[in-house]
């Protein structure tokens, strides 16, 4: 029997049991790892062997600290080979197109059925597939039949963990420039603008600027 990899984000305890039980006694699913947030799903996903890392991830929306939707953006960056599900209670036309925007495989409401939910990691794996469900399904394609879609070159703001400062830096960063030459522009010493990448690269989940351009191409911050 096939066994695919899953991970859960989510921050409620009751959706989080909610999940385990519809998931749980099921032998085709094998959950990787549970996290209440954005930014420790990243964690968990770095602290993974990339033999290892789950294959599906389902994301809520609506977290602390990181939401689902700028997590999947840096996540889908960092690991394009993950299918990122979003799991939320939230049908609105806005998270639907900023979700599919960000690089999001299929969304779902959080009351599918257990069945559903594998039906949905093999459509994913197996097919390519964008699962969906219904009401979500038919709000996609009144969305896209009342809107052009938007160019891949469009601006993505920078991710909301990051202070108002270090998104100034960042945004330096990508354009090609070190820390002495950011200091002089910000006038902020170099030892404080490297503080700052330090903390722009812990946040981010890379280790180099190179990574950071790269991150930010993916992303669309530019």
């Amino acid at each position: 029997m096939e066994i695919y990899r899953i991970a859960l984000v989510e921050d409620n305890p009751v959706n989080v049991r909610s999940f385990r039980l519809k998931t749980e006694g099921n032998n085709a699913l094998k959950m990787m790892f549970i996290a209440d947030n954005g930014k420790s799903a990243l964690s968990e996903l770095e602290a993974l062997h990339h033999g290892n890392l789950p294959q599906v991830v389902f994301m809520d929306i609506k977290m602390p600290i990181m939401n689902g939707i700028e997590a999947i953006r840096i996540g889908k960056a960092l690991y394009p080979q993950i299918h990122f599900l979003v799991l939320t209670v939230f049908d609105d036309e806005e998270n639907i197109f900023e979700a599919i925007q960000a690089g999001a495989s299929g969304y779902l409401l959080k009351h599918e059925p257990s069945d559903n939910i594998l039906q949905s990691v093999q459509n994913v794996i197996e097919f390519g597939g964008a699962p969906m469900s219904p009401g979500i399904a038919r709000k996609t394609l009144q969305l896209l039949s009342r809107t052009n879609t938007v160019s891949k070159s469009s601006k993505i703001e920078l991710p909301e963990l990051l202070t108002e400062r270090e998104k100034e830096v960042l945004r330096h960063l990508i354009n090609g420039w070190d820390a002495k030459r950011i200091s002089v522009e910000l006038e902020i010493s170099t030892l404080t603008i490297r503080k700052h990448i330090a903390n722009i690269y812990q946040k981010l989940h890379v280790n180099s600027q190179a990574q950071v351009i790269n991150l930010a191409h993916k992303s669309h911050w530019l």
